[in-house]
C-alpha cells in the first residue's frame, strides 16, 4: 500500500472520503460538499479513527464557510454548522481539538482556515511516523527479544484511521520495515469488524504476515504465550493516563498485565485531554442496538432482546505499560503521566 493513501482528502471545493463501510469488498469514495453529508459520514463511520475524524472536522470548517456562502447563511448559522460537526461523535477528542484549532482562524477567512486544516493533516502524518519509530524502539528494548515480534492489535489504527501512515499500525509498519515483525494478530473488532475489514485490508496491501482472530480469542492467545506485546490506539487519554479506545481494549490490557507483556497505546498528543481528569469523566458513545442485534440486516437475536452497544471502553492507566506519542514514550503504569508530555 502506498504511504499516500488518505482517508480524508481536500479537493479544492470539498472533501473526498474513503468509504470505510464498504471495505474490503469495494473501494469507493464519498464526495462531501456540505455539512449534513459530513456529519452523516462521521456518524455512519464512513470516516472513523480519532485522527482521521479530526482531519475531517478541520476541513469541515471550510465546508461550512463554503456552504454558508452558497446558501447565504449568517455568521451565526455558519458557527452553528461547525458546532454540529464538532459534536458529531462525543468520545474522540481529536475532532473537538482540531475543529477548535481551525476555528481560531475563522475570522481570517477561508484561505486561513484551509491553511490550518492542511497543517492539521500534515502534522498528523509527521506525528505518526515519529511515534512509529519511538514505539518500535521501545518495544524492542522492552521485550528484549532478538527474534521478530508477535504483535496483537485491536480495531483499526492505520492510514485509514489517520491522516496517513497510522498510530498503532504505524508502529507495526515500522517493525515490519526493520525486519523485526513475525506476525500480527488482528482482533476482528465486533460489532462492525474494523479489524477484519480494515486492519487486515491494510496489512494485505503491505504484505505484512497476519491472522484475524475473534475478539474473544485475544486473552487466551496472550496467556498461551503466543504474543510478545499488544499495540492499540486511543480516542481520548485522560490526565491520569486512563485511555478510551474501541470496546474490547480493556480485556486485552488485563490479559497483558496478567501475562506480564507490554501493552502499548499509540496516539498523537492531540488525543491527550488534560481537561478530563480520569476515565470516569470520558463520555462513552452508545451506538444503535441494531449493530449488535442484527448481521447484514438480518436479525440474529430474539425479537424480545435489547442491545447494549458501547463503542468504547476505558483502560485504567495502571494497565498502560507505555504511551507513545510523537514526543516519545511515557511508562504510565510506572507513574509517568500524559501531562509530562505537554509541559
Amino acid at each position: 500500500m502506498s504511504q499516500e493513501l488518505r482517508a480524508v482528502d481536500w479537493t479544492g471545493t470539498g472533501l473526498t472520503l474513503i468509504d470505510q463501510t464498504l471495505l474490503p469488498h469495494r473501494a469507493e469514495t464519498v464526495d462531501v460538499r456540505d455539512v449534513d453529508t459530513l456529519v452523516d459520514a462521521i456518524q455512519r463511520l464512513v470516516v472513523r479513527g480519532a485522527p482521521a475524524i479530526g482531519a475531517a472536522g478541520a476541513y469541515g470548517v471550510a465546508l461550512a464557510l463554503l456552504e454558508g456562502e452558497r446558501e447565504g447563511w449568517s455568521e451565526t448559522q455558519v458557527r452553528q454548522a461547525v458546532a454540529r460537526i464538532r459534536e458529531a461523535r462525543p468520545t474522540a477528542v481529536n475532532l473537538m481539538v482540531c475543529v477548535d484549532r481551525v476555528m481560531a482562524r475563522f475570522a481570517e477567512g477561508l484561505d486561513a482556515v484551509l491553511a490550518e486544516a492542511a497543517a492539521v493533516q500534515r502534522e498528523d502524518v509527521e506525528a505518526n511516523r515519529a511515534m512509529g519509530a519511538f514505539g518500535a524502539d521501545w518495544l524492542l528494548k522492552r521485550t528484549g527479544e532478538d527474534r521478530p515480534l508477535r504483535i496483537l492489535t485491536h480495531c483499526n489504527t492505520g492510514a485509514l484511521a489517520t491522516a496517513g501512515w497510522g498510530t498503532a499500525l504505524g508502529v507495526i509498519r515500522e517493525l515490519h520495515a526493520r525486519g523485526r515483525l513475525e506476525v500480527v494478530h488482528a482482533d476482528e473488532t465486533r460489532p462492525l469488524l474494523q479489524g477484519s475489514r480494515l486492519t487486515a485490508w491494510e496489512l494485505v496491501q503491505e504484505g505484512i504476515p497476519h491472522c484475524v482472530q475473534a475478539d474473544a480469542a485475544a486473552a487466551g492467545t496472550i496467556l498461551r504465550g503466543d504474543i510478545d506485546a499488544a499495540v492499540v490506539g486511543a480516542d481520548r487519554i485522560a490526565a491520569n493516563g486512563d485511555t478510551a479506545n474501541k470496546v474490547g481494549t480493556v480485556g486485552v490490557a488485563l490479559a497483558c498485565a496478567y501475562a506480564g507483556i507490554p501493552f502499548l497505546v499509540a496516539a498523537p498528543t492531540t488525543t491527550v485531554d488534560l481537561a478530563t481528569p480520569t476515565g470516569d469523566d470520558i463520555h462513552i458513545e452508545l451506538r444503535g442496538e441494531d449493530e449488535v442485534l442484527e448481521w447484514a440486516g438480518v436479525r440474529t437475536a430474539p425479537a424480545g432482546s435489547r442491545g447494549h452497544n458501547p463503542a468504547f471502553d476505558v483502560t485504567p492507566g495502571r494497565l498502560v505499560t507505555g504511551l507513545v506519542t510523537e514526543r516519545g514514550v511515557l511508562e504510565v503504569s510506572a507513574g509517568q503521566l500524559p501531562g509530562d508530555l505537554l509541559r
